[in-house]
């Protein structure tokens, strides 16, 4: 794909725990799938996916990194360059929740102090499982002034609405920094372009 093929390149990646549905989260929305059986992430993985928003084509590359400890050292390299983070949780973990203010310490140490974060909540068709109430989860988003939103991978509830209401505010914050800059910035995909073709251990 060249340049010329999109109005806009993001970076999205998604963190969070172990087992709470981010690989499903990027399947479901990339491809229409929920894969039976998922196994873990060894290290880093990515897609990409285009989508038209007011005319104007956006090309999102979606990392999905493992949650497992023995990992962090990889997956923190892809904070930095990222232009949104989705910090995802299991609402029927309550340990899931319970890590969350170690990965925002992640955020603060490895993200660049722009980034866009969205908090997660996944799995609601396992309602009748759940063990954290959405209003804790929406304080806690709140108090730590990022944007949140419960989904169903298995379902496909508010899939899209995630990705596409970021893509959104991504192009929002990257019109509002152009203009910030009296139009001396780069345009908004030359700007992602070049960090985003490092290399990428995949495993």
């Amino acid at each position: 794909m060249s340049m010329e093929d999109y109005d806009y390149l993001f970076k999205i990646v998604l963190i969070g725990n172990a087992g709470v549905g981010k690989t499903c989260l990027v399947r479901r929305f990339t491809q229409g799938l929920f894969p039976p059986g998922q196994g873990a992430t060894i290290g880093v993985d990515f897609m990409i996916k285009t989508v038209e928003i007011k005319g104007q084509k956006v090309k999102l590359q979606i990392w999905d990194t493992a949650g497992q400890e023995r990992f962090r050292s990889i997956t923190q390299s892809y904070y930095r360059s990222a232009n949104a983070l989705i910090l995802t949780y299991d609402i029927t973990c309550e340990d899931s929740f319970r890590c969350l203010p170690e990965w925002l310490r992640e955020i603060e140490q490895y993200a660049n102090n722009q980034v866009v974060t969205i908090l997660v909540g996944n799995k609601i068709d396992l309602a009748d499982k759940r063990e954290v109430l959405r209003q804790r989860a929406e304080e806690f988003a709140e108090a730590q002034s990022m944007l949140y939103l419960e989904t169903s991978a298995k379902e496909s509830d508010n899939v899209e609405k995630l990705f596409l209401d970021l893509a959104c505010e991504l192009i929002r914050e990257a019109k509002q920094n152009k203009l910030d800059n009296n139009d001396t910035a780069p345009m908004p995909a030359d700007s992602r372009w070049l960090s985003l073709y490092a290399s990428v251990p995949l495993w």
